[in-house]
C-alpha cells in the first residue's frame, strides 16, 4: 500500500450538509476499494487563486489515506463526475512527505490540546 493525500475543491454554493455529504461520499468510496484513512482536515472555504467556472471561493478538503494504486483511479473518475467537486489533486508522499505529515498532525494535536 501507498500513503497519499487528495486535496479537493468543492463549489461554494454548497450548505454545511451538503459539504459533509460530498465529503462523506468520497470518505466512502476510499474505504469501499479497501484505503484506510489516515487523516481529514475541513480547510473551509478559500479564495481561489483564479476564477474557475466563475468562481473565486471554494472549500477546501484534505484527505490522507493508504490504498492501493488502482483506487486512484477510481476516485478520480468519481471527483470528475461530480458536479460539485470543482478541482482535485491526488498526490502519492514519498517517506519524507509522510514523515512531515505526521509531524504537522502531531504539531496540529498539541495545538489543539493546549487550547
Amino acid at each position: 500500500m501507498n500513503h497519499y493525500e487528495t486535496v479537493f475543491i468543492m463549489t461554494p454554493v454548497l450548505s454545511d450538509a451538503q459539504m459533509k455529504e460530498t465529503v462523506e461520499k468520497f470518505k466512502g468510496i476510499l474505504t469501499a476499494n479497501g484505503a484506510a484513512i489516515v487523516n481529514e482536515e475541513s480547510w473551509g472555504m478559500r479564495k481561489l487563486a483564479y476564477p474557475i467556472e466563475k468562481k473565486s471561493t471554494g472549500f477546501y478538503e484534505l484527505i490522507e489515506f493508504d490504498a492501493e494504486p488502482d483506487t486512484i483511479a477510481k476516485l478520480e473518475v468519481n471527483f470528475r463526475r461530480d458536479e460539485r467537486i470543482i478541482r482535485f489533486i491526488t498526490v502519492k508522499q514519498d517517506k519524507f512527505a509522510a514523515e512531515y505529515a505526521i509531524r504537522r498532525r502531531s504539531l496540529r494535536q498539541s495545538k489543539v490540546e493546549e487550547a
